[in-house]
């Protein structure tokens, strides 16, 4: 362990949300802290605040009175950047403007020790681009905490194309001596939770735009369909709609403008409207006292087929789908002669019920068909996406309705596009953490802790390509590549060649 021990001295520049939360991280976990702030009074509120919150931790018994007492006794205001002078650590966190950090950073280098570590909250900034003034770049390294710091465990360690191998390790094993569980990534637009969480939030508002569903319902799907803590629409108005976007607008650029990471004109304009979610009373939807959630589009009852057909076996997790059914009471006849690749229900009526593949269900090569959505857990989903064209009889989409209602599930109706809702998103966030990995932006370990930890995945991308397999995700997306001008579904070559060597086809 090259941790930094608890009789040094850790300095926080920037008093706001997150600076407060780090420097509370530091304080319990044995440090002197010293809090700067260039606004005046703004430190001295700031320790104020953190003693607060130190006496509620007391209070509820989290920490011991002692404990608490101690730790108010190691925290200071300081007055000036000279009182930092000492630190063996200093973690920036002010506003998200480079030339603000470098000139900070460049300040300190004539204050600090030369063996001081210099830590960037940055979320957004090339750790690379802060340290480019400085004489020594080497000690500079990126520590992303996540909002509230006290709370959520993840730290981003990132080190910049300067950093010291020694830097960074000192870095990781502080954040883990402080109880965090830091992961490693290189300096990339986004590192690893901001970049490959785009699509989350990005296709959810591509479905929005195309008119597919409307919030409310795209979210339930999404929550409820396949285990997300929070739908899209519903977290970025809790993150803030214009933070968000400027993250997401940040990433894109910091890409070069590429199509995959392109943002939203619909949530540019709610920005410049001034609804940013709950902290504004309103965004994709109104948080004013007493105003009413919009309810998701879901299905009227429909009576459930007595029997369906299996032809071959569903793909990756839809393959449980006819065991439940059985469970249901309703009888399942198996089709051996079938002798297709895709495997699909064949409701009474005729018409084939099958899981999305990247491909509308108007493109069914073989007369009726009604898609359904991805879900990687369908037993515990609650809530199935279905989707047909335009034409469709009742009858035929009623059966479908009917048999996901007897399996338990609520049903949304959505509109036919390409990839529906749950499988694009899935396969759009696999395709982008394959890449990244085979970039070596971090491990494919870190790269699903970061997305379990950071942003409350239900499971880690990583993971999710060996249960889809790649050559499904790979298919998915080649589909949606070619009907979908623009290049943004195109699968990445990594993907590919971790498809070619699976050799696999669900």
């Amino acid at each position: 362990m090259t941790a930094i021990g608890t009789g040094s001295t850790v300095a926080v520049v920037g008093t706001g949300t997150m600076g407060q939360g780090i420097a509370q991280v530091a304080l319990v976990a044995g440090h002197r802290v010293r809090l700067y702030d260039a606004a005046p009074e703004r430190a001295r509120q700031a320790a104020e605040a953190i003693g607060r919150r130190l006496d509620r931790l007391a209070e509820k018994g989290r920490i011991a009175s002692e404990e608490r007492n101690a730790a108010r006794d190691r925290l200071s205001p300081a007055a000036s950047l000279a009182e930092l002078a000492d630190a063996a650590l200093v973690v920036e966190a002010i506003l998200e403007q480079l030339p603000a950090k470098q000139e900070l950073f460049t300040a300190l280098e004539d204050i600090v020790a030369a063996d001081c570590l210099l830590a960037t909250n940055t979320s957004s900034l090339s750790v690379t681009a802060v340290a480019g003034p400085l004489r020594h770049p080497g000690r500079v390294v990126g520590l992303h905490f996540f909002n509230p710091a006290p709370l959520l465990p993840l730290v981003e360690v990132i080190s910049g194309f300067a950093t010291d191998e020694t830097a960074a390790t000192t870095a990781y094993d502080t954040a883990a001596a402080w109880g965090k569980t830091p992961v490693r990534c290189a300096d990339t637009p986004g590192f690893i939770v901001n970049r490959i969480a785009r699509p989350f939030y990005a296709e959810a508002l591509r479905v929005y735009e195309e008119r597919v569903a409307d919030p409310a319902t795209i979210d339930a799907v999404l929550r409820d369909g396949s285990g997300f803590r929070m739908g899209p629409f519903e977290l970025t108005d809790l993150i803030g709609q214009d933070v968000n976007e400027a993250v997401t607008h940040s990433v894109w650029t910091s890409f070069f403008q590429d199509p995959k990471f392109a943002p939203s004109l619909a949530q540019r304009r709610l920005v410049e409207a001034g609804l940013h979610g709950r902290k504004s009373g309103r965004g994709w939807f109104d948080y004013a006292e007493g105003a009413q959630r919009p309810a998701p589009q879901t299905a009227a009852p429909c009576p459930a087929p007595e029997a369906v057909g299996l032809h071959g076996q569903p793909a990756g997790p839809a393959a449980v789908l006819p065991e439940l059914i059985e469970e249901a009471g309703i009888k399942v006849t198996q089709d051996r002669a079938a002798g297709e690749s895709e495997g699909f229900l064949r409701l009474p009526g005729g018409a084939r019920l099958a899981l999305t593949d990247g491909r509308p269900a108007m493109s069914a090569a073989h007369g009726r068909c009604i898609r359904f959505d991805l879900s990687m857990d369908y037993r515990a989903a609650t809530r199935i996406a279905l989707a047909a064209p335009q034409g469709t009889s009742e009858t035929d989409l009623a059966e479908a309705v009917g048999l996901f209602q007897a399996l338990g599930k609520e049903v949304s109706v959505i509109e036919d596009v390409p990839g529906m809702i749950v499988a694009r998103t899935i396969a759009m966030i696999v395709d982008f953490a394959v890449d990244a990995a085979a970039r070596k932006v971090a491990t494919p370990d870190d790269i699903d802790t970061a997305m379990r930890l950071g942003v409350n995945y239900p499971g880690g991308p990583m993971e999710w390509a060996e249960r889809l397999g790649a050559r499904w995700v790979w298919d998915l997306l080649d589909a949606m590549y070619h009907h979908n001008a623009g290049g943004r579904y195109a699968p990445s070559w990594a993907l590919r060649r971790r498809a070619d060597l699976a050799g696999q086809v669900l």
